[in-house]
């Protein structure tokens, strides 16, 4: 078995829906090449009518001062841990310097916005040393959960791609009433550890959207012996598992004869062969190149799921089909709304209806829990503090206050 690893995954990657706002300038090469999931390349000698062509991001040759920027709106909020500035094939036109600044912001703001003076940029890596032709890899500190980041680049130059690395934190609000994919990385769902990686990795099972080859799945090597291949997964959030999903598109020859699925506390992520595990699916046949969907009726709500695959062979997706349990939805709600940055958690409590000055003192109180989710010495009561406090539940455990105020505001968002 592999090590554990709840690796961070890349907040930023296109297979997460991240995308490219603006950039200050993108004279050589296109500002979307930056988030190309896949390493950079290059062939040397291919010229088009801005140049050489590049696989990365590349700007003009600045002669009157200032630098260039580029601002990434990411797949997946969350809390970032490291940036990654790759500067690969890039040698003697990289930038000698950068800086990467983030940002939370409700809704889907655009260029305007986040170049204005309202943008709350918050600096999460200060002004480094670049090399070039290499990954430059910080380590980020800031414990807040971003939306945006803002890459600079002094003076300009070229980089290959740009990764931020990090943890979902998902936003919580409204999903306490739907039906949603537990495992997907959309909303926090990691691969603690599988049996093998050996062609490709199993992170690649829980992501979102569909497989387009077999390269963007789970592959084993071929056993030859009497065991059988797993995948231990934590769920993003915990809930009733309605119906699994099994894809094996693009397997033709070499899927998994068959699968079973256990659930569990997520303290069980490291223990495959724990005898606490619950069938969710007993072992099943399925068929190659096939979108298998099972309904299954396991009533306990499981925070983590390990997939048996038998005895080897390969999977292009894995889905978790259900609801959030009541417990996981206001853990996530006090998660989220704690490591908001403090501009974005106030714009939510007043899209709530909450009177800016009381929103502003539950911010500065945080962070809220469950048994205190209202800062200490507000208890004395305020005008309209009882309808505040019923508009902060709705944002932090889901909870519908009378007349569905701080509901309606909450679901719109993303």
């Amino acid at each position: 078995m592999s090590a554990p690893r709840l690796a961070a995954v890349d907040l930023a990657s296109r297979w997460l829906g991240g995308t490219v706002v603006a950039a200050s300038d993108e004279s050589f090469g296109d500002k979307e090449n930056l988030l190309t999931p896949g390493a950079p390349a290059f062939e040397p000698g291919r010229y088009g009518n801005r140049g050489e062509i590049v696989d990365g991001w590349e700007t003009r040759r600045r002669r009157h001062g200032g630098h260039d920027w580029v601002i990434v709106r990411l797949g997946a909020p969350g809390i970032i841990s490291a940036v990654t500035i790759d500067t690969r094939f890039f040698t003697g036109n990289y930038p000698e310097h950068c800086a990467v600044h983030a940002c939370g912001h409700e809704g889907y703001p655009g260029p305007d916005e986040l170049t204005g003076a309202a943008a709350d940029w918050i600096q999460i890596v200060p002004r480094s040393t670049l090399r070039g032709d290499r990954e430059n890899e910080f380590a980020v500190t800031d414990p807040h959960r971003f939306t945006h980041v803002r890459l600079s680049a002094y003076p300009d130059g070229g980089v290959a791609r740009l990764r931020v690395n990090g943890q979902v934190v998902p936003d919580p609000r409204g999903l306490e009433d739907l039906t949603v994919d537990l495992l997907s990385q959309s909303y926090g769902g990691l691969v603690a550890a599988s049996s093998d990686d050996y062609f490709s990795a199993a992170a690649a099972l829980n992501r979102p959207g569909l497989a387009r080859t077999m390269g963007e799945g789970w592959e084993t090597r071929r056993r030859r012996d009497t065991g059988h291949d797993f995948v231990l997964f934590r769920l993003g959030l915990a809930g009733q598992i309605r119906r699994l999903i099994v894809d094996t598109s693009y397997f033709r020859y070499n899927a998994s004869d068959s699968v079973a699925v256990y659930g569990g506390a997520e303290g069980q992520l490291v223990a495959a062969g724990s005898s606490s595990w619950q069938p969710i699916l007993p072992r099943t046949r399925i068929q190659p190149d096939t979108r298998h969907e099972f309904a299954v009726q396991h009533r306990e709500p499981v925070a983590a799921i390990r997939l048996d695959a038998f005895p080897d062979g390969g999977l292009s997706r894995v889905r978790a089909i259900g609801s959030i349990d009541q417990a996981a939805r206001r853990i996530a709600g006090y998660r989220w709304f704690n490591a908001l940055p403090t501009a974005q958690a106030t714009a939510v409590l007043v899209a709530e209806g909450i009177p800016a000055d009381a929103a502003a003192e539950l911010v500065s109180g945080r962070p809220l829990s469950q048994s205190r989710p209202e800062p200490a010495g507000s208890n004395p009561p305020r005008r309209g503090g009882a309808a505040d406090h019923g508009a902060l539940l709705a944002v932090l455990e889901g909870r519908h206050p009378p007349g569905g105020r701080g509901y309606e505001s909450a679901t719109a968002q993303p």
